[in-house]
């Protein structure tokens, strides 16, 4: 396992392969058992994982209490990411929901008793509730770092102009930075690159790509018949379109098989080659085995080209428009020295 700096607001070490917990567990009907969860979470930890993701939500509640009861003993070894929003039971009182202050205080809190530690090295705020200014969850997030509760901030599935107006705000006030994004990002979802890694490259953010195997349907196992969260999980599995997936899982198959590897794992290397840093979501522990394989797997320009190809989402406006414009520019020589200055006048 090597390792990276989350992002340049961070002097942050973490693991180039982060482990997601929202399988950890089996509230909600679908999930590892806690037998299963231990040796998932001992797996990661052997070989060299340090960066676990987890949430208030994930299985009610129970992924955190399984997390922190591994990582307890070895806390300082383990970078541990949070988030709060969405309410840990299945059934959460409204003011307990959202990305209020008072929703914030009350979850970490809770996540705290949960993880059985005192502090959370990263917290996200896990979703952006409509409603809430940007400049509250900004403040709220930095009360917590200067409450000693929380180390880093984050903000995961917001916009991309949300999450400037957060990051902007603090550094303007001297809060503590927006340190890093979460954003679901894989072969079949690639309309994160119009706005939001744009944007987190120019504000130096860390990017954690969640669901890089497309909730599983990147594996290519549902051909075959296996079942997996898109059959019994179905809710968490945005991009089920075999008209749509068909042609990009057929050109990572053949990638897979010209590397001798498999098709999940090139999907992560895949990720992982654009510089964000992909979260596993294994539920078993042979899959968190074979997902980690995807960390010696390096990719040749010429199968990244391929897979680019395949999987192209139209930027949509402006970036077309400016495309275009960039292209005719070309063409006649360059557009600012095709235009004639008025002369300045000085007044």
């Amino acid at each position: 396992m090597r390792y990276r700096l989350l992002g340049r607001r961070t002097g942050l070490r973490v693991s180039e392969l982060a482990l997601g917990t929202g399988m950890l567990g089996r509230a909600w009907g679908y999930g590892a058992d806690p037998d299963e969860a231990r040796r998932i979470l001992q797996g990661y930890a052997e070989a060299g994982g340090n960066f676990i993701d987890t949430a208030d939500n994930y299985q009610f509640g129970e992924s955190e209490r399984l997390v922190g009861a591994f990582a307890g003993p070895d806390r300082d070894g383990f970078v541990i990411a949070s988030k709060f929003g969405r309410g840990a039971g299945p059934s959460p009182a409204l003011a307990a929901v959202g990305d209020s202050r008072k929703a914030m205080v009350q979850a970490v809190e809770a996540s705290l008793r949960r993880l059985g530690t005192d502090r959370i090295d990263l917290y996200f705020a896990h979703m952006h509730d409509g409603v809430t200014p940007a400049a509250e969850v900004a403040r709220g997030l930095d009360d917590l770092v200067r409450a000693g509760k929380v180390v880093y901030a984050g903000l995961s599935n917001f916009p991309a102009w949300r999450v400037a107006a957060a990051a902007v705000t603090a550094d303007l006030r001297g809060w503590v930075p927006v340190a890093a994004i979460q954003v679901e990002y894989s072969l079949l979802q690639r309309t994160t690159e119009r706005e939001l890694l744009p944007m987190a490259d120019g504000l130096g953010l860390g990017v954690m790509g969640w669901s890089p195997m497309a909730g599983g349907l990147l594996t290519g196992k549902y051909r075959n018949g296996e079942r997996g969260r898109a059959t019994d999980l179905k809710a968490s599995v945005l991009h089920d379109d075999p008209a749509r997936h068909g042609p990009v899982l057929d050109a990572l198959v053949a990638v897979a098989d010209e590397v001798r590897s498999t098709p999940g794992r090139v999907a992560i290397a895949w990720v992982s080659g654009k510089g964000v840093l992909p979260v596993l979501g294994p539920r078993t522990r042979a899959q968190l085995d074979d997902n980690l394989a995807a960390a010696a797997l390096k990719l040749s320009a010429d199968h990244v080209r391929r897979l680019d190809a395949v999987s192209a989402t139209p930027a949509g406006y402006p970036h077309e428009l400016l495309a275009a414009d960039d292209q005719r520019a070309t063409m006649t020589g360059g557009r600012w020295e095709q235009i004639d200055r008025p002369e300045q006048t000085v007044a």
